[in-house]
């Protein structure tokens, strides 16, 4: 980088102020719980997907306390289709600490906010940032592509001490005066420069605000960074179903056990293979079965290959499988996999 940190912030501040993305829900707010939730909502979606959920989980949760006092089936519920179940988890578990560790408010610190559950590093920064002015770097994807092409840092992002070493770097970039104004507006503009112009392909870089800055758009070849050789392993996974359903409409589910797949939410029984379905039910039951088409479910690290297996019973037969019947009006508002969801919803 050709200039110093205090003309890199400059840029990114000004740049934001002019240019930057408007009338997301959660900007323009110091509130740590709307924050706090838009950050842990937005980590592995897509905005668009985030918007849609973001409105209605304030409508149901309007604070950390509701959060806290509400049930975990009732936030997986509400959670239902945004995938990374953990998340969701981990939003109550660390709702409650709030509440009970904290007095219902939000640590004011970087260092304190990272003792909650489920809030890392760059999400305390960004709570630290935006709500209290704390000079606290944040590093995400859109950011670390950001600042690892603007200096040129070339380091595998693999290896722990070199991200340790980005961190460093990020952190000496950041804004030193009127912090209380400062930060939000430059951790906002990193984020916006990410999103919206240093994308991973294509880039934009005629408009970059930091293009003059930018050691990787100098040597031509900003889609080089940032730099992670450990590539995540993808795997597949066959799974069978059990769709038992009455003709009112009730389905047959059961909880998921935790850890593992769906860990936590309603779902059909699932079984390893057909074979292991069968040997689960009775003998009289068994014979009803019926395939119904397969489809695949694509995970971050596996692509889950669906197979559901039909049957329609009275609500008074017993399956031998734990779980219990639900209602045509009680299952939709369970907390329910995608792909679980969407095969109830098309019969």
């Amino acid at each position: 980088m050709t200039a110093g940190p205090q003309e890199f912030a400059a840029r990114v501040v000004g740049w934001q102020r002019t240019h930057g993305r408007r009338g997301l829900p959660w900007q323009d707010t110091r509130d740590p719980y709307r924050v706090w939730l838009s950050e842990i909502m937005l980590q592995q979606t897509q905005v668009a997907t985030v918007l849609d959920y973001f409105p209605r989980f304030l409508r149901r949760f309007p604070d950390v306390k509701a959060l806290a006092k509400a049930s975990l089936d009732d936030v997986l519920a509400l959670w239902s289709g945004l995938g990374y179940y953990s998340r969701a988890r981990n939003l109550h578990r660390c709702a409650v600490a709030v509440l009970t560790q904290h007095g219902g408010e939000f640590p004011p610190s970087a260092q304190q906010l990272q003792t909650l559950p489920g809030i890392g590093r760059s999400t305390a920064g960004a709570i630290a940032a935006f709500c209290f002015g704390e000079r606290v770097a944040i590093l995400d994807g859109n950011v670390k592509r950001v600042l690892t092409r603007v200096l040129g840092f070339d380091a595998d992002l693999a290896v722990a001490t070199n991200e340790r070493a980005l961190w460093d770097q990020a952190t000496a970039l950041l804004p030193h005066h009127s912090l209380a104004q400062a930060m939000p507006r430059y951790t906002q503009g990193l984020m916006d420069l990410g999103a919206t112009i240093c994308l991973a392909r294509n880039p934009d870089c005629l408009i970059c605000p930091l293009r003059e800055l930018c050691i990787a758009q100098q040597r031509g070849e900003p889609e080089n960074y940032p730099v992670k050789t450990r590539k995540l392993k993808r795997g597949a996974q066959s799974l069978w179903l059990l769709l038992a359903h009455a003709a009112d409409g009730a389905v047959w589910l059961a909880k998921r056990p935790t850890p593992g797949v769906w860990a936590g939410l309603y779902c059909l029984p699932v079984f390893e293979s057909r074979e292991a379905l069968q040997a689960q039910l009775p003998v009289r039951i068994r014979a009803r079965l019926q395939d119904a088409p397969a489809f695949t479910h694509v995970l971050t690290h596996k692509d889950l290959h669906l197979h559901p297996v039909t049957v329609q019973l009275p609500v008074s037969a017993k399956t031998g499988l734990e779980g219990a019947w639900f209602a045509a009006d009680q299952w939709p508002g369970l907390g329910l996999p995608a792909p679980i969801r969407k095969l109830l919803s098309q019969r």
